[in-house]
């Protein structure tokens, strides 16, 4: 099953539809959250590890600070009022025994788990937002965390949110697609460097720059599913292009998504949507970081 904020289709009229006629014709399931502050639900929203583990991580991003009544906390705001559907999966399947509380500051925009869940990219931001932590232990504990080896890739400083699904994502566990340079000292060519340094193979994805802080041209924020590939476009003329990459790319349909309202503020269809599927069970857990209470078991009621 797929979520979204219920303020989508408030929010952005015009673009819900768009997203949620495709949806239904490919017999994607959705469903909409009530109690989110805004639409971004992938940032508040849990991460799931390959054993099925639930990681709720602190939702405290920098750029919201002087914005409090758009930060949804998933503890307080999410977690008692989710929708009838989500509450009888999560407590039929055990699932509070698996959610965990994690005081690290991480944005789930920033976390780009490969298709097994063994890799795991995450851009160097999350040094900016957990400050007392050191970098090295920080990489440690969130890679225990996530079950996944954690690569760091770097943020453009004027980028605001700084995540990693805007810059690359996993085909497979060795191989990412990601923002094809605008220049040969383009940004896109540093974050090239990185994801080399980890080993991977990159494949170039269209991509252009908008101006401000808006995600036009982010093709790769992109929703998959198992039935289909949603593919964000804006309206530009380089939209023909990305949906014929994107073709090559994928073997499941590749369905176009016009949502210039969405990318205008900043996200794209990965941003607005989070999944909820079931795993196998995990033990207890210890807490990983000395001195901070990263881990904190809190079941349902």
């Amino acid at each position: 099953m797929t979520y979204f904020s219920a303020r989508l289709p408030v929010l952005y009229p015009t673009d819900a539809e768009a997203l949620f006629t495709a949806l239904e014709d490919h017999n994607v399931p959705y469903a909409l959250l009530d109690g989110t502050k805004d639409v971004w639900v992938r940032d508040f929203m849990p991460v799931r590890t390959r054993s099925g583990r639930m990681l709720s991580f602190r939702y405290e991003p920098s750029y919201l600070a002087g914005a409090p009544e758009l930060r949804t906390d998933f503890r307080r705001d999410m977690a008692l009022q989710l929708t009838p559907d989500l509450k009888v999966k999560a407590l039929s399947s055990g699932m509070a025994a698996k959610l965990i509380y994690s005081a690290i500051n991480l944005d789930g925009g920033n976390v780009v788990l490969s298709p097994s869940g063994g890799r795991a990219l995450v851009s160097d931001r999350i040094f900016a937002e957990n400050p007392d932590c050191e970098r090295k232990e920080l990489v440690q504990k969130l890679s225990a965390l996530l079950e996944a080896e954690v690569l760091i890739i770097p943020s453009l400083r004027s980028d605001m949110t700084g995540h990693a699904d805007g810059m690359a994502r996993f085909l497979d566990d060795h191989t990412v697609v990601s923002n094809r340079p605008l220049s040969p000292r383009g940004f896109e060519k540093t974050v090239y460097a990185a994801l080399r340094y980890h080993g991977l193979d990159v494949l170039d994805f269209p991509f252009f720059s908008a101006p401000g802080h808006s995600a036009a041209g982010c093709y790769l924020n992109y929703l998959e599913t198992k039935q289909a590939v949603f593919l964000p476009v804006f309206g530009s003329t380089r939209d023909t292009e990305a949906v014929a990459a994107a073709k090559h790319v994928f073997s499941r349909p590749v369905v176009p998504v016009m949502v210039p309202s969405i990318a205008a503020d900043g996200g794209g269809l990965h941003c607005i949507s989070w999944e909820f599927d079931i795993g196998p069970q995990t033990g207890n857990e210890q807490s990983l970081c000395s001195g901070m209470p990263l881990l904190e078991h809190r079941g349902r009621h």
